[in-house]
C-alpha cells in the first residue's frame, strides 16, 4: 500500500503524554482528528489530558477558542496505557517520549512490526538522528521527524526532518499534516540538531556564559533579544521552559558532533546538579514558583 495523504488521516496515536505529547494531541484534536494519547502510567495520561482541557479552557476564556470547538476537540481525545490499544487502526503515530535513543528505537521497532507501510511514523525528537530511529523499522521510508515547539498549541513552527530513506510521499504527508494542524512546516535534512535546536541551543549556551561571567542579568540578556532582535522569548526563559537538563543533554550530543562551541557552561551543569531545571522544578534562571 502507498502512504496515506494527510486528508486520509482520521485517527492518530501520540506516544508520550508529557509537555510535548499532550501539546501535539491538543492541536491534532482541535484540527478535527481523533487522538489517542498513550503513556506507560495512568497518572501521566490523566495529567496530559487535564493539561489539554486546561489549555482549551484558557483559550475559551481569552476568546481565542469557541466553547463548541473546545468540546468537540475534547470529544476526539482519549487516553490509554496500552500501546496496542492506542495504535489499533491509526493512520499516523507521532512519538514524543523522553529523549533516549534506545527507548525510541524500541517503540519504532514495535510500530514497524504492527502497523502497515501506509501509516506515517513521526518522531518529535529535538536532536536525535531520525535515521537511527528509523533504522529499526521494516519500512524506514515512512519515517520522518516532526519536531514541534513548546507550547505546541501556540508555536507556529514544525520541522519536518527528512532522512536519506524518507519517501517523498511521507514527507508530503507530514508537511500537509502540519498545515492541517495550523502549523508552518519547514523541511530540514536529518543533521545533528536539525535547524532549530542547532541554532537555538548555541544561542542559549552563549546567554548562559554571559550570566556566568556577570555580563548582565538573565532578565536583561533576554530583553536584549526580545526588544533588540524581536525574538518572542529570550534564550534564558526559553531554556527554563524547555528544561535546562533537556538542553544540557542536547548540548552534550551536539558537542560530540560539532566540537567545543557546543560545550556546556559550568553554570548549566551546576544548575542541573542542584535540581534547578527551569519551570518544571519551579526554579531556573527565573523563579517560577510564583
Amino acid at each position: 500500500m502507498t502512504m496515506l495523504t494527510a486528508d486520509q488521516i482520521k485517527t492518530t496515536a501520540v506516544l508520550g503524554a508529557g509537555t510535548m505529547g499532550h501539546g501535539i494531541a491538543h492541536v491534532l484534536a482541535h484540527s478535527g482528528i481523533e487522538v489517542r494519547l498513550y503513556d506507560i502510567s495512568a497518572s501521566a495520561v490523566e495529567k496530559g489530558l487535564a493539561s489539554v482541557r486546561a489549555n482549551l479552557d484558557k483559550g475559551v476564556e481569552k476568546g481565542k477558542v469557541q466553547a463548541a470547538d473546545r468540546d468537540a476537540a475534547l470529544a476526539r481525545l482519549s487516553g490509554s496505557t496500552k500501546l496496542d490499544e492506542a495504535i489499533a487502526g491509526v493512520q499516523c503515530v507521532i512519538e514524543a517520549v523522553p529523549e533516549k535513543l534506545e527507548l525510541k528505537q524500541k517503540l519504532f521497532a514495535d510500530l514497524g512490526a504492527k502497523l502497515g507501510p501506509e501509516v506515517l511514523l513521526a518522531t518529535n525528537t529535538s536532536s536525535l538522528p531520525i535515521s537511527r530511529i528509523a533504522s529499526v523499522t521494516p519500512r524506514a521510508e515512512r519515517v520522518v521527524g516532526m519536531h514541534f515547539f513548546n507550547p505546541v498549541h501556540i508555536m507556529a513552527l514544525v520541522e519536518v526532518v527528512v532522512t536519506e530513506r524518507s519517501s517523498q510521499a511521507a514527507v508530503a504527508t507530514a508537511v500537509a499534516l502540519g498545515k492541517r494542524m495550523g502549523k508552518e512546516p519547514i523541511v530540514v535534512k536529518d543533521s545533528p540538531g536539525f535547524a532549530s535546536s542547532r541554532l537555538g541551543v548555541l544561542l542559549g549556551l552563549e546567554a548562559i556564559r554571559m550570566v556566568e561571567s556577570g555580563v548582565a542579568s538573565a532578565e536583561d540578556i533576554d530583553k536584549a533579544m526580545t526588544l533588540g532582535y524581536g525574538h518572542p522569548m529570550g534564550p534564558l526563559k526559553l531554556s527554563d521552559l524547555v528544561g535546562i537538563d533537556v538542553r544540557l543533554s542536547i548540548a552534550e550530543y551536539l558537542e560530540k558532533e560539532f566540537g567545543e562551541r557546543f560545550a556546556a557552561p559550568a553554570l548549566m551543569r551546576e544548575m542541573v546538579q542542584r535540581g534547578e531545571l527551569g519551570k518544571k522544578s519551579g526554579k531556573g534562571f527565573y523563579d517560577w514558583k510564583a
